[in-house]
């Protein structure tokens, strides 16, 4: 099993400062990436998320691309149908050449109606957005000239070059555990849940591998821990394993900056070995 940490960049924990050194200490504990999150303008009285302090998913991920050496990087995850893919994609692009190949992108359709709004983005057609999106990326990741008719993205792409390609393909993993979610993962690279209890990660890992066997395709599920039952995190780490989880990412609880720090050292000797 591969095991990945969340970085600190929400919340009164986030700056600069420790996202690199939260990056460093995972690099150097063998952690195999480090992961970021998305919330681009929320309302005031939102309960979720627990802080409007919220910096942004790539460049963090760049930040931390240049305070590291091997690490993968990884969003979870960007919601999609909130951008225009042709910015995102030329974004991602450029990030996965910066890092040398380390990008894994993560990707979900959202589900905050206000941030669409405020966007402009139609919150009732992210999904459509979303499956026509993430062909308009890849294709202009994979193809030079491109062209790529559209309708439910808001593009003219005729005959059109976007350079540089990534130096390597890009993994898409689909987040969720919707009935949609699941069927979009199958059709891209991997399938990273988030929140998922042990036994509903077992009936999902088995529905998913029968479609795609092929060991390319990754099983990922994101959770959290509180920082104080070690012994019931190896149990559910052994469990997911059990069930084909093939990676876990983990995203502590603390809000302080050292306990933070202390609580991914305790999830690094709580890995199993």
């Amino acid at each position: 099993m591969h095991f990945g940490v969340h970085l600190p960049h929400i919340g009164r924990k986030a700056t600069p400062t420790l996202i690199r050194r939260a990056a460093e200490q995972a690099e150097s504990l063998a952690f195999d990436d480090v992961w970021v999150s998305e919330h681009i303008i929320v309302p005031a009285d939102a309960a979720y998320p627990p802080s409007p302090v919220f910096y942004e998913p790539v460049l963090t991920l760049a930040w931390a691309a240049a305070a590291t050496n091997r690490i993968r990087l990884g969003t979870s995850v960007l919601v999609l149908p909130m951008r225009h893919p042709l910015p995102l994609a030329k974004e991602l692009a450029t990030l996965q050449n910066l890092s040398e190949g380390r990008l894994i992108l993560g990707a979900g359709v959202g589900w905050m109606e206000a941030e669409f709004a405020a966007l402009g983005a139609k919150f009732h057609e992210r999904g459509k957005r979303m499956d026509e999106g993430l062909a308009l990326m890849r294709a202009v990741w994979t193809q030079d000239p491109v062209s790529f008719p559209t309708r439910h993205i808001e593009a003219a792409v005729a005959d059109m070059r976007m350079l540089p390609l990534p130096c390597v393909p890009i993994p898409v993993w689909i987040g969720g555990s919707s009935e949609p979610a699941l069927a979009r993962a199958v059709r891209h690279d991997g399938w990273h849940g988030s929140r998922v209890a042990p036994e509903q990660a077992v009936a999902i890992a088995a529905r998913l591998r029968a479609q795609r066997p092929d060991p390319g395709f990754t099983l990922s599920l994101r959770v959290r821990w509180d920082g104080v039952d070690e012994p019931a995190m190896r149990a559910a780490f052994a469990t997911y394993a059990a069930a084909g989880i093939q990676h876990l990412l983990v995203e502590p609880q603390e809000r302080e900056p050292e306990g933070w720090l202390r609580a991914v050292e305790r999830i690094a000797r709580a890995r199993p070995a």
